[in-house]
């Protein structure tokens, strides 16, 4: 017999309320170049990268901050590039899902 579990309305919402996010605005603002969610690849992965602020008051400035103007030495030697390009409220809607990664 089988078994179906019940999707709600809410329940999809809550499993792909990220879905536009990744998609989207990691694509399109160059992040997926570098970065995947759990494997390093140029750059960290984005829940390496969660879990080193994850106890950071101010890691949601520093990151936004390391984002749009780029950066070297927190990951090793290999640089960051600036990301000027990418609108401030699009870094900001990255780096809040990124530190909910886990």
């Amino acid at each position: 017999m089988r078994r179906f579990a019940t999707v709600t309305k809410e329940s999809l919402n809550e499993k792909h309320r990220h879905r536009p996010c990744r998609r989207r605005l990691l694509q399109a603002s160059g992040c997926t170049a570098c970065h995947t969610i759990d494997k390093k690849l140029v750059g960290p992965a984005l829940k390496d990268v969660a879990a080193k602020y994850r106890d950071n008051k101010g890691a949601e400035a520093d990151l936004i901050k390391k984002v749009k103007e780029g950066g070297k030495g927190v990951w090793g030697d290999i640089p960051m590039s600036p990301n000027a390009h990418v609108k401030d409220e699009d870094i900001k809607t990255i780096v809040q899902w990124i530190l909910t990664l886990k």
